[in-house]
């Protein structure tokens, strides 16, 4: 089956109000394809204001980290039904920035998914290997584990990102052939918890180092759906390339 197209914008600790304003006000007013979902996930401070000018935009809005809590003594942290009051549909759970820097487990992670699910949000699960893995030849042995929880989720709202940990920020990318060996390996992971009807809807998108100059290539692969993007998203004219890239091949496959 052919699944639809996602770009979606990890903005991390960037862009307060201010800045949010303007960069969504200039990427409205651009030509934007409609045949490409696209995302946003700005700073909790900022999306207020992001959904204020995204309501009806056909842009969504997503959030980079939900709490398993409806509410509680959780300082710092927010709630799904919180994020629901703000029009936000989508939500990152599992960010290996989350995981190395701020102790998420696969057992936290997958407990913010099911409870943003359980306020209707899509939830965007990422898991990815540490360079040391990838040499040391266990990559899929990660994968697996990570996924291992991804069954008890509804696939109606799951989007998976594969995230090489040694290409976010480093600039280092991986090459179209491990990225589709990477995406094969997580839909087929998928099909045996879900089954393959369902894994065959899921998308899954590469995050890592993608930019303009290498989009086209990585999401051409069979089982790459788009990308999260982190640093290439933070600039209107790199994202909207991005996008572009998605669209002239989603067209190619409708043509």
């Amino acid at each position: 089956m052919v699944r639809r197209y996602l770009v979606a914008g990890n903005w991390k600790m960037h862009k307060g109000v201010s800045e949010t304003t303007a960069f969504l006000e200039q990427l409205l007013a651009a030509k934007r394809p409609r045949n490409v979902d696209v995302v946003v996930c700005p700073p909790y401070i900022s999306l207020p204001a992001a959904a204020m000018l995204l309501t009806r935009s056909g842009i969504g809005l997503g959030a980079q980290n939900v709490h398993w809590e409806s509410s509680g003594a959780f300082t710092g942290e927010i709630s799904a039904p919180m994020l629901r009051d703000l029009e936000v549909g989508w939500v990152i759970v599992g960010h290996s920035e989350r995981r190395a820097l701020f102790g998420e487990t696969d057992e936290t992670a997958a407990k913010r998914a099911r409870r943003a699910q359980d306020e209707e949000l899509t939830v965007i699960f990422c898991l990815g290997e540490t360079l040391e893995e990838r040499e040391a030849g266990a990559t899929m042995d990660v994968l697996r584990r990570q996924a291992g929880v991804l069954g008890d989720l509804d696939p109606a709202k799951l989007v998976v990102a594969y995230e090489p940990i040694w290409a976010i920020g480093t600039g280092r990318t991986a090459t179209p052939a491990q990225a589709q060996e990477a995406h094969a390996f997580l839909r087929a992971e998928l099909a045996g918890q879900l089954g393959q009807e369902a894994a065959n809807t899921v998308r899954i998108l590469y995050g890592g180092s993608v930019k303009p100059a290498n989009a086209a290539e990585l999401f051409s692969q069979p089982d790459v759906d788009g990308g999260l993007i982190g640093g290439a998203s933070l600039d209107v004219p790199s994202f909207s390339a991005i996008i572009r890239a998605a669209a002239h091949l989603a067209a190619g496959e409708s043509s």
